[in-house]
């Protein structure tokens, strides 16, 4: 079977947890579960000409991913953001002002050919700095054109976004990932209202926004897709949770290859719940990348 190819733009940083620094970046977390998955990844971001940066470029080329496009810049320090787990395992963030991946850009030499590639994945935190939303959205306006599989990951994180960001991102998407806590936010800046269920709302969204296919993950309940297929739901899979960063990013890779292979919706949303499980039982966003830079 052909490795399905995919880009994915947006953040490299690390997690400062209490115990120490972690690899991530949703983007970079997705690379990494992607090429476990056996997806061929490409990574576009930026990071700093700093120990963090070296050590992150290593764990990318570890898993197997093309670096070519991870700009080193000598202006600002590899990204960082302070994590802190409360006892059910949940994170919340600091996310550090002026970090590298605030200055990804596209240099004539080192543009992307996205005709090489199956999908482009992205999310909303990357663009939060004009250079690399520019940037990010050169290349989806590219892969809209050609047809290329486009996947937008919503990572709502405060005050890195608004209805524009989020109006203008989900237009350049075919597949649309959130969760349950992000709807009602997606939907206002759709202008689409709640619904007496999330699934309704959800496929309110679908039909409005032309949307391929929109993915909503729940928690310890499970997720589900709404497609062309209607809606398909799968409930939680038990979890021994360390905690729940990268669970959600682990989620998204399985949701795009299997997307990719062209599974049914069942079998993909199964396995992302499944992977997304995995992922809760080890600390960080992907395993074993607890370093001391």
């Amino acid at each position: 079977m052909t490795s399905p190819r995919i880009l994915s733009c947006g953040e490299v940083l690390w997690d400062l947890f209490p115990e120490g620094p972690r690899f991530g970046g949703a983007p970079a977390n997705f690379a990494c579960h992607a090429a476990l998955l056996g997806a061929s990844v490409s990574m576009l971001s930026a990071v700093g000409t700093d120990a963090r940066g070296a050590e992150a470029l290593s764990i990318l080329k570890r898993f197997g991913i093309d670096t070519a496009l991870v700009r080193s810049v000598s202006n600002a320090a590899t990204g960082t953001v302070g994590v802190s787990v409360d006892a059910a395992g949940k994170p919340s963030f600091e996310i550090h002002a002026n970090a590298a991946w605030d200055d990804i850009t596209l240099k004539g030499e080192t543009h992307p050919s996205l005709s090489a590639f199956d999908a482009v994945y992205f999310g909303t935190l990357g663009q939060r700095s004009p250079r690399s939303r520019d940037a990010i959205r050169s290349v989806l306006h590219e892969a809209k054109s050609l047809g290329v599989l486009r996947v937008l990951d919503i990572n709502l994180r405060s005050p890195f976004f608004d209805h524009a960001l989020l109006r203008d991102s989900i237009a350049l998407a075919s597949v649309l990932k959130l969760s349950d806590e992000e709807l009602p936010e997606v939907a206002a800046a759709s202008a689409i209202p709640l619904e007496t269920s999330p699934e309704a709302t959800l496929q309110t969204l679908h039909s409005r926004l032309g949307l391929d296919c929109i993915a909503m993950t729940r928690g310890a309940e499970g997720a589900l897709i709404v497609s062309r297929s209607g809606t398909t739901v799968q409930p939680g899979i038990p979890a021994k949770v360390v905690d729940t960063v990268g669970a959600g990013d682990a989620f998204a890779a399985a949701l795009v290859v299997g997307l990719l292979r062209r599974q049914a919706d069942a079998d993909i949303l199964r396995f992302a719940c499944k992977t997304a499980s995995v992922a809760c039982a080890h600390a960080g966003g992907v395993p074993q990348t607890e370093v001391s830079v």
